[in-house]
Order: structure tokens, then C-alpha cells, then sequence
């Protein structure tokens, strides 16, 4: 379930002033972001020292719903951004699953998103797959075009594999959201069981199998 389809208000954004974290000083560790805590929620990313509340063109992201992922964004200068995804529950070393929404866009405002601690050295991104973006007034998941998607090591992250992207934000009440590829959540899937459940076929039965902890 996308942030676009609660029905509660949203709270108000949390401002987050950085500068680029992401040069040849960093450690692993921190490039790696192994030990991300949770979910970004309605954070809105604005230059070095600016004071005030954020602006329009000021992007707030968000990540805090069902099969979201991003814990961190680092600014590096206003057309550009480093995401950080968190890693799997139980694997903390692998990290490849996106999903986000960005809000509070200007007309015609280009960004680059750069994912930039994958840790996958092969791709399918290296072999033609790109991600997907919808949005509020567009319901249906488009590809983004294959010239504005790029996946390489980056001397500037430690030679880690980057996954970059360029996009242009073309209406600015739109909430906008991205991901690695189609979203299935668990709600979904249960919805779905439930409904086949409903026309009670005889050979059809649903019992649980395991519980995870």
C-alpha cells in the first residue's frame, strides 16, 4: 500500500540539512549502511544551511508504508541525490529491494538519484532492466527509458556498484514513487487468498504453514 492511498493525514515533514557524504573519505560501513533503522518517513531534503521551512522543489521523500525501503538520502547539490537502501532483515549484507515515494516537486524539475550501496555485482540492470515510477494522477507502473539508467562502480563510493537515474518531475501535485521493480505486499496477496477462500471450491484449502518470527 503506497503513501498516495492512506486515508490518515500525513504528517507534517521532518527537515534534513546534509551535505555530500558519499566521497572516497567514507568508510565502508557507511557506504554500506548495514546499520540502517527503519524507514525514511515524509523526510524533505533541503541545501546546507538553509533555514525556514522547506520550499517548493525542496523533494520530501518517504518510504514509511508496506514494502517500502530507503533509509537515508544525502543532498549533494540540487539536482542531485545519494539514497541509501536498508538492507534484508535477515541478511544485512544484501541489499537490492527499493521503494519510495517523492513529493513537493516543481514543474519540470530534472533530478539524479543515485542508489549507491547495492550489493549486487550483476544486474539485470546492467542488461537492459530499469526501474519502475507511477504516480498519483498516472495509477499505472512505467519503465523508466533505458538511456536514463545507469549501473556502474563509482570511484567516489569505494568502487561499490551504483545504480543511477535521471528523471524530470512534469506536475507538481503529483506524489511521485519509484521502485526496483513490481511491488506484491503481503496485504495484497492476502486479499487475493481470501477472495478464493470466499468461493469455497473443494479442492481449495488454506491453513498456515509456518510463522516467521
Amino acid at each position: 500500500m503506497s503513501s498516495e492511498n492512506n486515508d490518515e493525514p500525513s504528517p507534517s515533514p521532518t527537515k534534513k540539512t546534509n551535505n555530500n557524504n558519499t566521497n572516497n573519505s567514507d568508510s565502508e560501513s557507511d557506504v554500506n549502511n548495514e546499520h540502517l533503522i527503519g524507514n525514511v518517513q515524509r523526510v524533505a531534503i533541503v541545501p546546507p544551511n538553509y533555514e525556514g521551512k522547506p520550499k517548493k522543489g525542496h523533494l520530501i521523500f518517504d518510504a514509511s508504508f508496506e514494502c517500502g525501503n530507503l533509509g537515508r538520502i544525502d543532498y549533494v547539490n540540487d539536482y542531485e541525490y545519494d539514497l541509501f537502501i536498508r538492507p534484508d532483515t535477515c541478511c544485512p549484507r544484501f541489499r537490492c529491494w527499493f521503494l519510495f515515494t517523492v513529493e513537493n516537486v516543481k514543474a519540470d524539475q530534472r533530478v539524479i538519484f543515485h542508489i549507491v550501496n547495492f550489493s549486487k555485482a550483476k544486474s539485470l540492470y546492467r542488461d537492459g532492466m530499469t526501474p519502475l515510477v507511477k504516480s498519483t494522477s498516472r495509477k499505472r507502473w512505467q519503465r523508466l527509458p533505458t538511456r536514463n539508467v545507469f549501473y556502474y562502480r563509482s570511484p567516489d563510493h569505494r568502487k561499490n556498484y551504483v545504480m543511477s537515474f535521471t528523471f524530470c518531475f512534469d506536475r507538481e501535485d503529483d506524489v511521485y514513487q519509484f521502485a526496483y521493480s513490481f511491488p506484491y505486499t503481503y496485504t495484497k496477496l492476502q486479499n487475493y487468498l481470501e477472495s478464493i477462500d470466499q468461493r469455497q471450491f473443494d479442492y481449495f484449502q488454506r491453513r498456515p504453514l509456518v510463522y516467521s518470527v
